[in-house]
């Protein structure tokens, strides 16, 4: 039987809007191997943020629990939860989340700085190259292109080599072409490191690389 990196058991998450309770996520269990490429698909606002926000982390479960690398995360607080998140995920947001007022090798410097790593610049300026920027290292986010953005934010969630790395609509910024790159190298660099890989997306294009697709309806997974 292969290794389960991660696990959800019984996880709902719901949000007060006005005087209305809306449950997002109602009951989800699953679990996900180890080297895995996990897609979970679904339409706009089926809960594909809020699963992946849980998962790694990000966001608490109103209910259920979360197994990460043998630790259950929704029983840290958020003091021991953070520095646990830097050294075991990383994770790719659609809208970059790049810091701007660092320059691209600050921001993929930064997580590895965070676990006082001495080789964090030389790991930055690697994966630089690795993605064809590293003429661009010097330039901060509002100075590169919406693909070049995307590009440091992959070297960013890379740069520790985590275990699992999540990636919300990674191209949905992006036009097809450099969608297109993202994705490739998005499996590319997973294939080199040897990580584990989950991510959310509504396109049948992406999918159709996955090993294993779970789809979300109306707040529970169909897989």
């Amino acid at each position: 039987m292969a290794e389960q990196i991660l696990k959800s058991i019984e996880v709902s998450k719901s949000y007060q809007v006005d005087a209305r309770r809306i449950t997002v996520l109602d009951n989800i269990s699953l679990a996900v191997e180890k080297g895995e490429f996990l897609v979970v698909e679904g339409k706009s606002g089926s809960g594909k943020s809020t699963l992946l926000g849980l998962l790694s982390g990000l966001d608490i479960p109103d209910s259920g629990r979360i197994i990460l690398d043998g630790t259950d995360i929704t029983s840290l607080s958020e003091d021991q939860l953070a520095p646990f998140r830097n050294r075991t995920i990383g994770y790719v947001f659609q809208s970059f989340h790049l810091i701007p007022s660092l320059t691209a090798l600050e921001n993929i410097m930064f997580p590895a700085e965070l676990n006082r790593d001495p080789e964090a610049a030389a790991k930055a300026k690697g994966l630089l190259r690795r993605v064809d920027l590293d003429q661009r290292g010097d330039n901060f986010p509002h100075q590169l292109s919406g693909g070049e953005k995307q590009r440091v934010a992959l070297c960013r969630a890379l740069v520790n080599r985590p275990q699992l790395v999540f990636a919300d609509e990674p191209t949905g910024n992006l036009d097809s072409a450099s969608g297109s790159t993202i994705l490739q190298l998005l499996l590319e660099l997973r294939r080199e490191i040897n990580t584990t890989l989950v991510l959310a997306t509504h396109s049948r294009e992406i999918s159709s690389t996955a090993d294993r697709i779970v789809r979300l309806v109306d707040g529970r997974i169909f897989s």
